[in-house]
């Protein structure tokens, strides 16, 4: 085999590093309004609070099975359009629709089907963003790309978050008695329009490197097969081990008298694990270039440094889940005064948790810009990550002891800082460490591990609420501040970079 003269991506300037993340912030908008408000648009149109946790697990589970898949196909999708753009391009016109006919759905299951395909759609267009930034930059701009993206992210939070509230502000009718309030209509219309700009621009202002350029760039060997052909040799056993753990996990159900949703975590390990009996086989036979034998072979042969930062992952986006579940009961009961959802003072609390998760996210927004970026440059990515989450441990830690709802700001600060670097340093020290032809399908892999703990959390979390600690809410952010402490920890296994070189 020839040598191969490899050469160097351009450097990108701000306004390069600009175009190619600006779609994020539209994607964000949209996310963010899903979130704020998809429960408030079920309990209008007649579900029950029993009823929102199984509507809701649209979204992980759907991250869960769209991304790795979307990964793999964008990885292998060379047009005259691009790679990654063409799926940007089809995510967003599908969830700026959905977006567009959410608020008009009259009926439940109509609700719950378009937010399928909004979740769908906004996955699909979010995949390819995090490889598209590792496509596009040279190493050593890395943290500088995700941390811009992290800005982006945050201020489509903090935008799509407090649209509703602002058009309440200037007049718009809140009234709910007769469906979906315009508030929340004109909002999820303003923010299909937002998403689907937003990722037009990015397609409009970034041209994709081609196949052979993307070739001379690479600095490693790249061996597509290598995977799958590991996976042909593997035995059954694993395969066999995650479905056992599986039928335990639903059988353990009734007996630990645990939530129904845990039935979900063993459907999924037995799910995996006949995928993976299924892929062994496809790849030992004809035709062993097929889809899922090469995800699941690069889930089970991801590279050394991705598993360490996949833990880190774990119990990072474990405590951002608690957090986003518990803060509004403890911040209610704590320092408001009230455990009772239909009273004054708990809707009092719920409010100001809001105008506190919009400060986490301005907060992240701004240290993405002008912090991430100097003190990696300082210490290194590894370190900066630790330093971060270290913060976000403190400030879950804090509301231990504040009682003053304004402190609880202060407290945000930290866990904005740790928000900011979650979603930048880990994607940074992929991307400068894994091949350039698998970036799609590794990005879309790393998914598993904020799905898995919100699965987790979701499930787990509620029982053990309910087993040890029923009236004192408190200790869940105990428990955040513990497992963002593991996850600093956890990183302290994870290889330096520099220059975006291992």
């Amino acid at each position: 085999m020839g040598s191969r003269v490899v050469t160097e991506k351009p450097v990108q300037g701000f306004d390069g590093l600009w175009n190619i993340s600006f779609g994020f912030f539209g994607i964000q908008i949209g996310f963010a309004l899903q979130n704020a408000n998809m429960s408030r648009i079920f309990q209008t149109l007649g579900g029950s609070l029993d009823d929102l946790s199984y509507l809701w697990v649209a979204a992980p589970l759907t991250g869960l099975l769209i991304q790795p898949i979307i990964g793999h196909y964008s990885d292998r999708t060379w047009t005259r359009f691009g790679r990654r753009r063409p799926y940007f391009f089809a995510g967003a016109v599908l969830a700026a629709l959905a977006l567009f006919v959410m608020p008009e759905a009259r009926v439940l299951w109509l609700a719950a089907v378009t937010l399928w395909v909004l979740d769908a759609s906004i996955n699909v267009a979010m995949e390819p963003f995090r490889a598209f930034v590792g496509d596009m930059l040279r190493k050593d701009q890395h943290t500088a790309g995700y941390a811009l993206q992290t800005m982006f992210i945050g201020v489509g939070a903090v935008v799509g978050s407090i649209f509703p509230f602002v058009l309440g502000h200037l007049g718009v009718s809140g009234d709910a008695l007769s469906g979906v309030p315009d508030t929340v209509r004109y909002s999820f219309w303003f923010g299909g329009a937002a998403l689907l700009l937003a990722v037009l621009w990015t397609i409009g202002n970034t041209k994709e490197y081609s196949p052979d350029q993307m070739a001379a760039f690479a600095d490693r060997d790249e061996v597509a097969m290598q995977p799958v052909r590991a996976l042909a040799t593997r035995s059954f056993g694993r395969s066999l081990a995650w479905i056992a753990a599986g039928v335990a996990v639903i059988v353990a159900v009734p007996e630990l008298a645990l939530q129904k949703e845990v039935y979900l975590l063993g459907a999924l390990l037995v799910a995996y694990g006949a995928a993976s009996i299924a892929a062994i086989r496809l790849a030992r036979g004809n035709n062993p270039d097929n889809a899922l034998s090469a995800i699941v072979g690069d889930f089970a042969g991801m590279p050394l440094v991705m598993k360490r930062l996949a833990l880190a992952q774990f119990f990072s986006w474990s405590a951002l889940f608690i957090m986003w579940i518990f803060t509004t009961p403890v911040v209610a009961q704590y320092m408001y005064g009230s455990s009772d959802p239909t009273s004054a003072a708990y809707n009092a609390g719920g409010d100001w948790v809001g105008v506190l998760f919009a400060v986490y996210n301005a907060v992240a927004a701004v240290a993405a810009l002008l912090i991430l970026p100097r003190l990696a440059a300082r210490i290194g990515r590894v370190k900066t990550h630790i330093a971060c989450l270290l913060c976000g441990a403190a400030g879950f830690a804090s509301f231990l002891v504040v009682r003053d709802p304004m402190l609880l700001i202060l407290s945000e600060i930290g866990v904005g800082i740790a928000w900011a670097s979650i979603l930048a340093m880990p994607y940074a020290i992929l991307a400068s460490s894994l091949p350039q032809a698998k970036l799609g399908i590794y990005m879309g892999l790393f998914n598993v591990f904020i799905v898995i703990p919100q699965l987790l959390v979701a499930t787990v979390m509620g029982s053990v609420l309910k087993a040890f600690f029923p009236t004192e809410p408190i200790w869940t952010m105990a428990f955040a501040a513990i497992v963002l402490g593991i996850a600093a920890l956890a990183m302290l296994r994870v290889p330096e970079t520099k220059d975006g070189v291992s």
